[in-house]
């Protein structure tokens, strides 16, 4: 049940909030952020207009973990998505549940995705337009169709093109007497990429250079753990890619293509406020549901503790809250959605909630020394993605600490001042084993403290995607500091 007495009793004329989630969207994945070719025009200038995050994140680096962590304001080990399978969401509260009842119309277009079995109607939406699982770019068939409250109509052309219109018909609807919330979560950028016919042809010249860390060098492998280089080899490494013979470099490519109609769809959006005086009091939030690694340390796809995994794009344009053109350095995460949006309509961050408004730290109302001083991240093993072990991450500002689950391997320490992607373990430093002390008990006591020792998993229904190109990489050998001669000393 939806508790009401955390609503705040402000009668001024509450905002507006359009949050556009974007699929495995990297967070460099902004030609303002100097990515080397891609063009995004729209998303520059809403930059420009409002805050970008630096230092946004995920709590999960999966789909429905991610989504969940989104809607609820909680970690995963408390809304217990923990994976892309089955999900039971039947005692879970989401925020626009919240906003509802402050007499919010909301309206739901796009990917879903916690489980993947039904695009039924979800709590808290007013207006719902969604999908089964992943849906597709384009119609695969006429019995393909889209869930539009309730109805099943047919999917008629570029998802991306088509959320947008559904969102634009929408808005159209409404009283603006009454404040909205529109959600909008594109299929896109989501694998296997299809660009929009009229990007099919974008960036064809340009020559992509894979990651320093990709290739299969001792130097790029020395200090990590063995699981990475032999992942490398695997559904979710370079050397056998979804088990295919996938160019990576393509495969980027078409990623970036496929930005493109997200762009469009931004600033169909933007200008839609605009057009009808809606912009001086909407806030436009747009972000990614987890990152995507294309080759770094010899890995593809997500679900790690790296910064091109978890790190995630988080734009905001908030007129009269943020400042235009601004930068915010401060550690925000995905949890921190839910109270920021409800901080913004005039209420309190519910009870069950693990994140925290962030709009305070935002404004610059806030002392930097009073916001969160880490975040932790968690990731739970897949059986049906068995190269991916469980792990736990404590990010700081400047230090990030991973610690791994039920296998026998080597857990990670980098300065991410010096080492901004990742290629120097310092677990093993002399000078740094206090700090090593003090992230390892910081997790334990975290996770003690919200009750999440025990880790919660799916049900195993197969071997899953385990399979190794013969031709590929070769296994990791034991580290040098966990081989002995004779005895522990020798």
């Amino acid at each position: 049940m939806v508790a009401t007495t955390a609503v705040s009793a402000e009668t001024a004329k509450k905002p507006n909030v359009v949050f556009i989630l974007i699929d495995d969207m990297r967070f460099d994945a902004m030609g303002f952020m100097g990515h080397p070719f891609l063009k995004t025009p729209q998303i520059d200038a809403m930059a420009s207009k409002g805050a970008n995050f630096t230092n946004a994140f995920v709590t999960t680096s999966l789909c429905s973990p991610s989504r969940a962590s989104i809607l609820t304001g909680q970690y995963m080990h408390n809304h217990r998505v923990v994976d892309n399978n089955h999900t039971d969401l039947s005692d879970t509260i989401f925020f626009p549940q919240y906003l509802q009842k402050l007499g919010y119309k909301t309206g739901f277009f796009g990917k879903w995705h916690m489980g993947g079995g039904t695009d039924a109607p979800r709590p808290g939406f007013d207006q719902w337009v969604s999908f089964r699982g992943q849906g597709n770019y384009l119609p695969p068939g006429p019995k393909w169709t889209l869930n539009v409250n309730g109805k099943s109509v047919p999917q008629k052309g570029y998802i991306t093109d088509e959320l947008t219109d559904y969102a634009i018909d929408w808005l159209d609807t409404l009283n603006q007497e009454e404040p909205f919330f529109l959600y909008l979560s594109h299929k896109a950028v989501h694998a296997q990429f299809i660009p929009a016919e009229r990007h099919k042809d974008l960036y064809s010249d340009v020559d992509i250079q894979p990651p320093a860390s990709q290739p299969d060098t001792d130097e790029n492998y020395e200090g990590k753990p063995m699981w990475v280089k032999n992942q490398r080899n695997s559904w979710h490494g370079v050397d056998f890619p979804y088990h295919s013979s996938l160019n990576i470099k393509e495969y980027y490519r078409d990623y970036c293509r496929c930005m493109n109609a997200v762009d469009d769809s931004v600033g169909r959006v933007r200008q839609y406020l605009k057009d009808h005086d809606l912009d001086d009091n909407t806030v436009v939030m747009l972000m990614g549901d987890n990152g995507f690694l294309f080759g770094e340390h010899g890995l593809i796809d997500k679900r790690n503790a790296y910064e091109e995994s978890m790190r995630v794009p988080l734009v905001i344009e908030a007129p009269g809250m943020l400042k235009e053109g601004s930068t915010v350095d401060a550690v925000v995460a995905n949890i921190d959605i839910g109270p920021t949006i409800l901080d913004m309509a005039g209420m309190e961050t519910p009870e069950q909630m693990d994140g925290q408004s962030f709009l305070p730290i935002a404004s610059g109302k806030m002392d930097p020394k009073d916001w969160r001083k880490h975040l932790l991240y968690e990731y739970y093993w897949e059986w049906n993605f068995p190269h991916t072990p469980t792990m736990f991450a404590l990010r700081g500002d400047r230090y990030k600490f991973i610690q791994y689950h039920g296998i026998w391997d080597t857990d990670e320490l980098y300065d991410l001042e010096n080492d901004p992607h990742e290629m120097h373990n310092l677990i093993n430093e002399p000078g740094l084993q206090s700090t090593v002390r003090n992230m390892r008990n910081t997790i334990n006591e975290e996770l003690k403290a919200r009750g999440a020792m025990v880790v919660p998993f799916g049900a195993k229904r197969g071997t899953g995607a385990n399979l190794r190109r013969e031709s590929g990489s070769t296994s990791a050998e034991f580290p040098e500091n966990v081989l002995r001669e004779k005895d522990a000393k020798q």
